[in-house]
């Protein structure tokens, strides 16, 4: 018997398996147009709301206005302290003391001038009540009497003058303690016990009243839209959110940035902090948004997407633009308002995936 040759033989397989892969790749084709949905989702349409529009921004936050304490009298040594960084103090409230025995030793002179005077006015009163009763006996000339009289008015003017000289002595006894001008927090201190100042040193800062300001920057087609008494929220460096409220829109904007500032008032017991660094949003009045749930928006590589439910029960993976959020929706742009868009379960679809959509859920 003869044989065929090795090559014919080896052409004829290779012709078999490629028509057995050309069979088994037909059939797997029509098999997975044929796959049922294994995925049920919910779809929904996206809603016309009216949200408030918002302008980002960023900004330091800074005191609402700073109160400078000074010594008011001196050169006097710093007595005591009863104040620290960080203390939150009441207007009047003794922060520190100077020295005083300078000042008691310089009343109790003052004191002894106004016995003086005292003592010198009782004797020109009497000098011109005897004048008075000797009369026109012409025992004492009228040169005399007139001189009784200036010396009187003299004596009288003494008093007053030494007696306003002790109400200041005691003025400076008064301003030997250093008091709090308003409510706030101590932000620094300068004092320290036993150092010596003199009138006008800054001793303390306060933050007054503790209230802290967002100082947001916008451009100038951005500012022109913000009002005061506008809500605002700012995103704290450790995430906290604080809201506040527009204080006052700077008139001006910077020559070389044409920004402005925006100052927001926070809430005196906000977490917020001087010279942290804040990021939020103004609300600038309502506006009609388009809206979806939040948990129809994927995000994959920096982008956000939606699937939308076509023909035959097919998603299309669409690319949004996801704006503000709320109440646990988020503004989109780039979908037709009739939109059919899967508000669940997206996140374990691709493009092209047949779904399930349930009845009760479909609109």
């Amino acid at each position: 018997m003869r044989y065929p040759p090795l090559s014919m033989l080896l052409h004829g397989a290779l012709i078999a398996c490629a028509l057995a892969l050309t069979g088994c790749s037909g059939t797997d084709a029509e098999a997975a147009k044929d796959v049922p949905a294994s995925l049920t989702v919910t779809v929904t349409r996206p809603q016309q709301l009216s949200w408030p529009q918002q302008l980002s921004a960023n900004g330091t936050l800074q005191p609402w206005q700073e109160v400078v304490i000074s010594a008011e009298t001196g050169p006097y040594r710093i007595a005591s302290l009863n104040a620290d960084v960080g203390s939150r103090v009441r207007q009047g409230q003794v922060l520190a003391t100077l020295a005083r025995e300078a000042l008691l030793a310089e009343r109790a002179r003052l004191q002894a001038a106004v016995a003086e005077a005292q003592a010198n006015l009782v004797k020109a009163n009497s000098d011109v009540e005897r004048a008075r009763q000797i009369g026109d006996s012409g025992a004492l000339s009228a040169q005399q009497i007139q001189s009784y009289r200036v010396t009187q008015q003299t004596s009288q003017a003494t008093l007053a003058a030494a007696r306003a000289q002790v109400r200041g002595a005691d003025v400076q006894l008064g301003q030997a303690n250093v008091r709090a001008a308003d409510d706030g927090v101590v932000s620094s201190r300068t004092a320290l016990l036993g150092k010596v100042v003199n009138a006008g040193d800054e001793m303390f800062r306060l933050v007054r009243q503790g209230i802290i300001e967002w100082q947001a920057e916008l451009d100038s087609r951005q500012i022109a839209a913000v009002r005061a008494g506008q809500v605002a929220r700012v995103t704290l460096p450790g995430g906290q959110s604080v809201s506040g409220t527009v204080r006052l829109v700077s008139p001006t904007l910077t020559s070389t940035t044409s920004r402005g500032i925006v100052y927001v008032r926070l809430p005196a017991n906000s977490p917020a902090r001087s010279g942290m660094y804040g990021s939020g949003v103004i609300e600038v009045g309502a506006g009609p948004v388009l809206t979806v749930p939040d948990s129809a928006i994927v995000l994959r590589d920096g982008k956000s997407y939606a699937y939308l439910l076509g023909k035959d029960n097919r998603v299309k993976e669409t690319v949004v633009t996801a704006g503000q959020r709320r109440d646990g929706r988020v503004a989109v742009s780039g979908i037709a308002a009739d939109a059919q868009v899967v508000a669940a379960g997206s996140a374990f679809l691709s493009d092209g995936v047949t779904v399930r959509v349930t009845r009760s859920a479909a609109k």
